[in-house]
């Protein structure tokens, strides 16, 4: 690396959020700029060690975790290129492997952060922000052009969705020369990108100028279209030599306790779709979007999702907001079990959660508890009844046990579940005849993408089960690999 000391020299500083106080006003970028300054990012890349295994692009699973990234990107080279100012080649490196570095610098967790050598002496290389610098300089500098193939093959193939995954696919398949068609039955491109995050975290300018990139490459977008619905796959299977299925895991899973049926409880994908969709169509003029305005709103889940509504709540103007976890709050360093280069599993406070604590000044986060019913006034739910537990293990397994004595009321007139996704819809399933997973995902072959059904492939989130977006980019790649492969037979 161009200065071995770097990691010595530099302290780790991370593109700076926009003070709580000032984005909790709008739903713009949080971050303070799309483009961090070059001569601070020039400090951050040169952290990067010259290790000798550099796990941050290894991408392996280690107890169930991913370790790395999963796309394999190249940190060190790409690191090192912007400590050296060649950000061009910065850009044709990192260029090899992400199709999608705008998307992954805002929305991926970074696994490659974890695995950072510079971890294990005090804190990991910025990575992310890097990146971001990376693909945002390459877009500002004109290095960003569509992708248009030398000749076309003559092969037509129809992508089904178009989330990270298919994006993915479609760019690839497109780029070796096959006509690639998308159906997605949304009115806007991106999936969950589009829908699913909200626009302060995913500005939705950077989705619509990458599926305009894809458009202006010969990849051909058909919007409100779903399948069994709008289109039959026996036309699909006709008209196209092979079906890639990038549907995503859209099955949230449920809370089925007694007063579910209750009005003013949703789960959390809905609810972020409709503020979305309202923000983009009418400024949140049209009424459309559900409302969290003078509600106390209780999130049931922990995770990023949970932590996205909490932040659009916000921004609503909640009267209160408490984000449940029943499991046990997460330490605050790496514990013995949870070693170097595995993913750390730490406590740490994300961007709504801090919105949360500047506005009502406490914590808005309670674990260790479960929910025994949904408590409801006229049809519409008005609280929740609550109990503390504690992890028991029993029979081999641990589970959470009630404790006696803790159930308490709390008031709640919008309940969000935000407790992650169980599988495909199983429309998918009755309309192409697929075979199912154990985990409720479409089954197709680790290395083929091959499902049950010949010339229909799958992949992301509806293949391999509820995941992070750089494992969707891998999988879309990995498909259209694979497709390519098949076609070419």
């Amino acid at each position: 690396m161009g200065k071995p000391t770097g990691f010595m020299d530099y302290k780790r500083a991370e593109l700076a959020l926009r003070a709580p106080k000032e984005r909790i006003k709008d739903w713009q970028e949080i971050k303070t700029s799309s483009l961090p300054h070059k001569e601070a990012l020039r400090c951050q890349a040169v952290r990067c060690m010259d290790c000798g295994v550099p796990f941050c692009h290894s991408g392996v699973m280690i107890n169930r975790m991913v370790s790395g990234c999963p796309l394999h990107n190249l940190m060190p080279e790409f690191n090192d290129l912007v400590y050296h100012g060649m950000d061009d080649y910065a850009y044709a490196r990192l260029n090899k492997t992400n199709n999608f570095p705008e998307f992954t610098s805002h929305v991926c967790p970074a696994p490659c952060e974890g695995a950072s050598n510079a971890g294990l002496v005090n804190n990991p290389v910025t990575i992310r922000n890097i990146e971001q610098y990376v693909i945002e300089n390459a877009f500002e500098h004109g290095l960003v052009k569509p992708n248009k193939p030398a000749k076309r093959s003559g092969k037509k193939v129809a992508v089904i969705g178009s989330g990270p995954a298919g994006l993915a696919c479609a760019d690839e398949l497109n780029k070796a020369g096959h006509s690639v068609t998308v159906y997605e039955r949304a009115d806007r491109a991106g999936g969950l990108l589009m829908y699913g995050v909200p626009n302060m975290k995913l500005d939705k300018k950077l989705v619509e100028r990458r599926v305009k990139l894809l458009e202006d490459a010969g990849v051909n977008f058909v919007l409100n279209s779903e399948i069994g619905v709008k289109l039959a796959s026996s036309t699909l299977l006709e008209e196209y030599d092979a079906v890639v299925l990038c549907t995503g895991a859209t099955v949230p899973r449920d809370l089925p306790v007694a007063g579910r049926e209750l009005e003013g409880i949703y789960f959390a994908k809905d609810y972020l779709e409709s503020v979305t969709k309202s923000l983009l169509n009418s400024n949140l003029e049209d009424g459309l979007a559900i409302d969290a305005k003078d509600k106390d709103v209780v999130i049931i889940g922990g995770g990023d999702t949970g932590n996205d509504c909490m932040a659009t709540v916000i921004r609503q103007g909640c009267r209160s907001v408490r984000q449940l976890e029943i499991n046990p709050c997460l330490p605050h360093s790496r514990t013995a079990d949870n070693p170097w280069p595995q993913f750390p599993r730490i406590f740490k406070t994300d961007y709504g959660q801090e919105e949360a604590i500047h506005k009502f000044k406490q914590d808005p986060r309670e674990f260790c508890i479960t929910t025994k019913e949904f408590l409801g006034e006229d049809g519409k739910v008005s609280g929740l009844r609550l109990c503390q537990n504690e992890w028991k293990q029993i029979n081999g397994r641990m589970v959470p046990a009630d404790i006696p004595g803790t159930e308490h009321i709390v008031p709640a007139q919008l309940v969000l579940l935000a407790m992650g996704f169980v599988g495909s819809e199983e429309r998918l399933f009755e309309e192409f005849k697929l075979a199912k997973a154990p985990n409720g995902s479409i089954a197709a072959d680790d290395s083929s993408y091959a499902t049950s059904v010949p010339g229909v492939f799958a992949a992301g989130d509806a293949r391999r089960g509820q995941s992070l977006v750089v494992w969707a980019i891998a999988e879309g790649r990995g498909a259209a690999h694979a497709v390519d492969k098949f076609l070419r037979k």
